[in-house]
């Protein structure tokens, strides 16, 4: 199930925090702050998507994530690559290499993790 944009910012936020109260959300938010009850909707929505759950401490909920970061953009690119690329990761990384602003600092580094990863791969067959 996706997020909406709203909800990828509260996830983005419990994940920075681990676990926050409505009004430790609220404080992640720039000014002009949105209303506690949009947080308090949004919050909903993505505890009805399964993505966050929470503590009951008295009248107050304690919010924490239910899926890691990682696991979540891991998911996010893939489908990117799925439904943009034609299921290609090499025309994914094509497009990435060409179309963003990477430094050579970052293509050499990006070098060297591709060149780890195949190096694993190999000592494992």
């Amino acid at each position: 199930m996706d997020l909406t944009k709203a909800e990828e910012q509260i996830m983005r936020y419990l994940w920075k925090l681990e676990k926050a109260y409505l009004k430790n959300i609220l404080d992640e938010f720039p000014y002009p702050k949105p209303a506690a009850t949009t947080i308090a909707t949004l919050l909903k929505r993505v505890i009805d998507k399964g993505f966050v759950g929470f503590s009951q401490h008295g009248s107050n909920r304690e919010y924490f994530p239910l899926i890691k970061k990682t696991d979540y953009f891991s998911k996010q690119v893939n489908l990117i690559i799925r439904d943009y690329f034609n299921n290609s990761a090499s025309q994914f990384a094509s497009f990435f290499t060409n179309e963003t602003d990477l430094n050579l600092t970052d293509l050499e580094e990006i070098k060297r993790l591709v060149d780890q990863k195949i190096k694993n791969q190999k000592k494992s067959k």
